[in-house]
């Protein structure tokens, strides 16, 4: 396993991680780290290629995952659309580049702010989060308060998730 000076970017060390069967995906800017549209438009190419999405799964949903199993290859007549760049050092990032299609994405979940059972749930979760050491308080001051956003609320949901399994 490969280890670089920085934040940790994963709470276990016995995952499909370690052994290069799983990875997570971030989204760049303009975009947010955790951009669901574009989340699910991955995950939409990883069901075609056989690929496990994490945004599939029920329960812990964790859109930025994707893993394989180790005898996986690339489905017969499968052509890739658009051209992707490899990078050749690990400060360039890989680009695939596409003409935006319109398809339909399956979405497991989806918040609602504006649902009473909805929000009530989420300050729940987050609570049992602070109370177990997991995450600071001022994230339930912010979904409090408003300014919690869709994505920043993803992202702290797999923070949690991640650090639970601990």
């Amino acid at each position: 396993m490969l280890t670089r000076p920085g934040q940790v970017v994963t709470w276990t060390l016995k995952s499909n991680h370690s052994s290069r069967l799983a990875w997570d995906i971030a989204v760049g800017p303009p975009k947010t780290l955790y951009d669901v549209t574009t989340l699910n438009k991955v995950g939409t190419i990883a069901r075609k290629l056989d690929i496990t999405w994490g945004g599939d799964w029920i329960g812990s949903i964790d859109r930025p995952h994707f893993e394989v199993k180790s005898t996986w290859k690339m489905p017969t007549g499968y052509k890739l659309e658009g051209q992707v760049i490899v990078p050749s050092s690990s400060k360039m990032t890989v680009q695939l580049i596409v003409e935006d299609k319109k398809e339909v994405n399956k979405v497991t979940q989806v918040w609602n702010p504006a649902s009473p059972t909805m929000r009530t749930e989420t300050e729940n979760y987050i609570a049992r989060a602070i109370k177990e050491g997991i995450i600071q308080d001022s994230h339930l001051k912010d979904l409090q308060s408003g300014v919690m956003t869709t994505d920043r609320l993803l992202g702290l949901y797999i923070t949690i998730q991640q650090r639970r399994a601990n």
